[in-house]
C-alpha cells in the first residue's frame, strides 16, 4: 500500500533513511558526512517541513513502512524534483520501488519533467532510474558535506509531454 506520510511516521522515515544510506553509501561517502546529512535532512523538524511543503509518500508491507519518496510540488515551468526515494535494503528488487515511483508519477499528471539527482557511484539507483526510462542529462562534481562527490542528473519526461 502507498499512502501519504503523517507525523506519526517520522521515526519510520528516519530509520529507513539511516539504514538505506548506510548500506548504499558504505565505501562511497564517509560515515561522518552521511551522519551529518541524515541528522539535518531527517530531523523531526525537517520532516515536518517536508510534509508541509512537498509530497511525502510511504510504501508499506503488511502495514509496516518499508520505503518512502519525497518530491516537490510542480513549479510554474511544470517541473518537479524527486528529492529522495528509499526502500529498505531487505525489500529492494521486490517491486516496491516500482510501485512507489509509479505513485510519484501519478501525482504529477500536470507536469512536464521530473528531475532526479543520484550519486554517480550509486549504481543500483542509477540502474533503477534508467530502467524506468529516465534519461541522463549530465554528470557533475559537487561538494557534499565537505566531501567531493560526482552526481548524475536524470530527467523523466512526464506522460503529458511525451
Amino acid at each position: 500500500m502507498i499512502r501519504p506520510m503523517t507525523a506519526k511516521d517520522i521515526p519510520y522515515v528516519q530509520q529507513i533513511a539511516h539504514e538505506t544510506w548506510g548500506k548504499t553509501y558504505n565505501g562511497i561517502i564517509p560515515t561522518e558526512q552521511q551522519q551529518r546529512f541524515l541528522d539535518s535532512a531527517y530531523s523531526d523538524m525537517m520532516l515536518m517541513k517536508r510534509m508541509e511543503k512537498s509530497h511525502m509518500l510511504l510504501v508499506e508491507n503488511e502495514r509496516q513502512p518499508i520505503g518512502f519518496a519525497n518530491f516537490t510540488w510542480i513549479d510554474e515551468d511544470g517541473d518537479s524534483e524527486l528529492t529522495a526515494m528509499y526502500i529498505l535494503p531487505d525489500y529492494q528488487r521486490l517491486g516496491y520501488g516500482n510501485l512507489l515511483f509509479e505513485a510519484v508519477l501519478d501525482q504529477l499528471t500536470r507536469g512536464k519533467e521530473l528531475s532526479i539527482y543520484v550519486d554517480n557511484q550509486n549504481l543500483i539507483g542509477r540502474q533503477f532510474y534508467e530502467k524506468k526510462g529516465c534519461q541522463l542529462k549530465d554528470v557533475f562534481d559537487e561538494n557534499f558535506e565537505n566531501f567531493p562527490v560526482t552526481t548524475a542528473h536524470y530527467i523523466y519526461s512526464l506522460p503529458a509531454t511525451q
